[in-house]
């Protein structure tokens, strides 16, 4: 009766490499929900805040209409005492930076969504 027992080499063994990403395992033609999917954009927080910022355009281009309407109409409330070429510039700076945040945050937000059409060639 042998004695020798046989010994796995951890060292020496190969171990098969499974996908780790859950699109490799998308049977051809399935659409993944878009919630539910782990590229979606809907579970970034990025996306959701330039969302907000995208709603935050809207006093900025209120301002804009203020100042235009302040040097527009003399006589009325709004233009007393006001500088409209003063509250139409705030108003143009604040429209461009709020933009620029906002879609600096959705793009930024969506970065796994391209990754993944880049790997995959799908559209959804």
């Amino acid at each position: 009766m042998s004695h020798n027992h046989a010994v796995a080499d951890f060292l020496e063994e190969s171990y098969p490499k499974f996908p780790t990403k859950i699109q490799d395992s998308y049977i051809e033609g399935y659409d993944p929900v878009s919630y539910a999917a782990p590229h979606s954009s809907l579970l970034r927080a990025e996306t959701w805040i330039g969302m907000g910022f995208i709603l935050s355009l809207l006093p900025a281009l209120g301002t804009i209409v203020w100042g235009v309407s302040s040097g527009m109409f003399w006589g009325g409330s709004s233009s007393e005492g006001s500088q409209p070429t003063v509250t139409l510039i705030v108003g143009i700076v604040m429209l461009v930076v709020v933009a620029i945040t906002a879609v600096g945050c959705v793009h930024y937000g969506r970065r796994f969504y391209r990754a993944y059409r880049a790997e995959t060639g799908r559209v959804n």
